[in-house]
């Protein structure tokens, strides 16, 4: 069963520009210490020159340039600066709604991944400053996909993909310049519509002793309502949560998996149609996942996005809102502040 672009993913906004200063300054805010009040950091309104709705923007390793991704099948990178934007690159290859756009690693080189409505996952390489080429296009999925979520760095250079056909597919660059393909079947049988890379440093690492091998665990939220958990172990993917993670209502929008920093706890966000945010957590490796209601926002959640350190979250919703919540010492979270369009 497929599902169409209209409902797939919805036009976040009306306007491109006003989207991108709010999503800009989530990420200022990400990057703030917390108490900084809106006032204190004045946002600046970008003009994207797209022609149509803008469904995401990424801000690169540096702060230095924005990807964004737009129904008018076009990805722009533009250069910002702390007042000032200006437009760098238009990469023209996919032939329906962009959705998603995801920076590689700097170590890689100059690596984007975008994917589509025409069911087509590109990275794109910078050779020349601001000349984009197709490093690899990628078009085995049978349906729009969804997102796309580059691995930490130390696990090499991998791209999870989530797929209105259900599947997730995994590819990981060779030394030779190809690449190899693994994927997990019918993930969400009904749809993908959202993946998130764990941390690769083991949970409890930080406090225990001896060395870990990374972690190559995988999020996914689908059109079936769950959030479920996925392992790399003995060359291939195995389902890590049972039963799969069932307290939204509706389908889930975004998910996203915590930094933790060696510590033995484990936490993912998730939003839903349903309007609400829920934060999962596992207390150690091998526990049980228990989810919390963040909060009930009366309209879908669109998106959830950590800090560098994973102790504020990011909530964009249907209402034009971006909000910011922290964990109290009590385990209870309180909202910090908003993010003013």
């Amino acid at each position: 069963m497929h599902v169409s672009a209209s409902r797939q993913r919805h036009e976040e906004v009306e306007e491109g520009s006003v989207y991108l200063r709010i999503q800009e300054r989530r990420q200022e805010y990400l990057f703030s210490p917390v108490g900084i009040k809106s006032e204190d950091m004045p946002g600046q309104k970008i003009e994207t020159g797209h022609q149509d709705v803008v469904h995401d923007v990424q801000m690169d390793y540096y702060g230095k340039r924005l990807a964004t991704a737009s129904s008018d099948n076009t990805i722009k990178i533009i250069g910002v600066s702390s007042s000032s934007s200006q437009p760098l690159a238009t990469l023209v290859g996919h032939q329906g709604p962009v959705w998603q756009v995801a920076w590689a690693h700097p170590k890689f080189g100059s690596l984007l991944a975008s994917c589509s409505y025409d069911g087509k996952v590109i990275i794109w390489k910078e050779g020349n400053q601001n000349e984009w080429v197709q490093a690899y296009l990628f078009d085995e999925h049978k349906a729009s996909v969804n997102s796309v979520c580059w691995a930490p760095h130390e696990l090499g250079l991998t791209l999870a993909c989530g797929s209105s056909d259900g599947n997730i597919s995994v590819l990981t660059a060779r030394s030779d310049g190809g690449w190899d393909k693994s994927r997990i079947e019918q993930a969400h049988p009904i749809g993908v519509t959202s993946v998130s890379w764990a941390p690769s440093t083991a949970p409890g690492a930080l406090v225990g002793s001896g060395l870990l091998d990374p972690v190559q665990k995988l999020s996914s939220g689908g059109c079936d309502n769950t959030v479920k958990v996925w392992k790399f172990e003995n060359g291939t993917w195995r389902m890590d949560c049972f039963p799969a993670l069932h307290m939204h209502t509706d389908w889930v929008r975004d998910v996203a998996w915590a930094p933790n920093l060696g510590l033995p706890k484990s936490t993912i966000a998730s939003c839903s149609q349903d309007g609400k945010v829920i934060i999962w957590t596992a207390l150690k490796e091998g526990d049980q996942w228990n989810g919390k209601v963040l909060a009930d926002f009366g309209a879908p959640v669109w998106r959830v996005s950590w800090s560098l350190t994973g102790n504020i979250l990011a909530v964009a919703d249907g209402k034009n809102n971006v909000t910011l919540w922290k964990e109290a010492v009590d385990g209870e979270w309180q909202q910090v502040t908003t993010v003013d369009p």
